[in-house]
C-alpha cells in the first residue's frame, strides 16, 4: 500500500492576524473537505486558534511550531502540549534547525519534547538535517544517525504512527539551494533504514518522511516523487496560498 503524501507549511515568525486568517482560509477553500494529499499549516503561536477556526470544515489541519515537555509549570513563554491541543492543533514541529542551531536545543531536550507531545496525543513532525560543513565533510549520515538515535530514543513503537520525520538539509533552508532529487532520496532512504533498526520494518515502511529546504512549485515534482520522499515541509513558499497550493498539487 502506497504511503500518502503530506505537505505542511511552516509560517515561522511571519504573518499578522489578518494575514494569517486570510492565508489559512485561502488554503482551506482550495483543499476542500477531502484531499488525497494531507495538508497542515503551522502558524505563529498567537494565531493558532484563529487559524484553526479558519480551516474548520476543511481537510487542512493545524500545527504549532514548538512545545515544552512539561504539562504545566513556571515556564514563562512556553506552551505545554495540552495547550497546543487545546488551541486546535493536531501537529507540532519539534527539532527545526532554527531551534537546534539558533536557540541551542539539544538532542536530549528534543527527545523530551517529542515524547511529551506524543504522550499528550499530538502528532509530531520531527525535524532533522545536516549543516553545509557536515555534508561537505561526508558526515551527513552520521549526523542523521545521531539525531534520530537520540531524538527518538524511548519513543514507544506504537506511538510512531503519530510521528513524521522531516529531513531538512540546513544548507538548503531559506538559501535557495535545494538538494538534488538524488541527494534527497539517498538521505530519506538512510533515515528509513535507521527506523528499521530502531522500530522494525512495519513502522519504517509506514513512516512518512518529508523533505524540507527551499521547496518551491518549480522543484517540487521531481523531489516529491522520489521513492522515499513522502511530502514536504515548506517554509517561505507556504506564506502565499498560490505557491503553497501548487506544491500540494505537485505532491498529488
Amino acid at each position: 500500500m502506497a504511503r500518502p503524501k503530506f505537505v505542511a507549511g511552516n509560517w515561522k515568525m511571519y504573518t499578522d492576524l489578518a494575514g494569517a486568517k486570510s492565508l489559512a482560509a485561502a488554503v482551506a477553500k482550495e483543499v476542500g473537505s477531502s484531499s488525497k494529499v494531507q495538508v497542515a499549516v503551522c502558524p505563529p503561536a498567537p494565531w493558532l486558534t484563529a487559524v484553526a477556526d479558519a480551516v474548520k470544515g476543511s481537510a487542512v489541519v493545524v500545527g504549532a511550531q514548538n512545545c515544552h515537555f512539561e504539562k504545566e509549570g513556571a515556564f514563562t513563554g512556553e506552551l505545554a502540549p495540552q495547550m497546543v491541543l487545546g488551541a486546535g492543533c493536531k501537529y507540532v514541529l519539534i527539532g527545526h534547525s532554527e531551534r537546534r542551531h539558533g536557540l541551542g536545543e539539544t538532542d536530549d531536550l528534543l527527545n523530551k519534547k517529542a515524547r511529551a507531545a506524543l504522550a499528550a496525543g499530538l502528532h509530531v513532525i520531527f525535524c532533522i538535517g545536516e549543516l553545509l560543513a557536515e555534508r561537505e565533510s561526508n558526515h551527513t549520515e552520521s549526523v542523521l544517525d545521531r539525531q534520530i538515535s537520540f531524538g527518538l530514543a524511548d519513543v514507544p513503537p506504537e506511538q510512531m504512527a503519530n510521528l513524521v520525520i522531516a529531513y531538512e538539509p540546513v544548507w538548503a533552508i531559506g538559501t535557495g539551494k535545494v538538494a538534488t532529487p538524488e541527494q534527497a532520496q539517498a538521505a530519506h532512504a538512510f533515515v528509513r533504514g535507521k527506523i528499521v533498526e530502531m522500530f522494525g520494518e512495519k513502522v519504517a515502511s509506514e513512516l512518512l518522511i518529508q523533505y524540507g529546504g527551499s521547496v518551491k512549485p518549480d522543484n517540487a515534482v521531481t523531489i516529491l516523487h522520489q521513492p522515499d520522499v513522502d511530502g514536504a515541509l515548506v517554509g517561505g513558499a507556504s506564506l502565499k496560498a498560490d505557491s503553497f497550493l501548487a506544491i500540494v498539487k505537485a505532491a498529488g
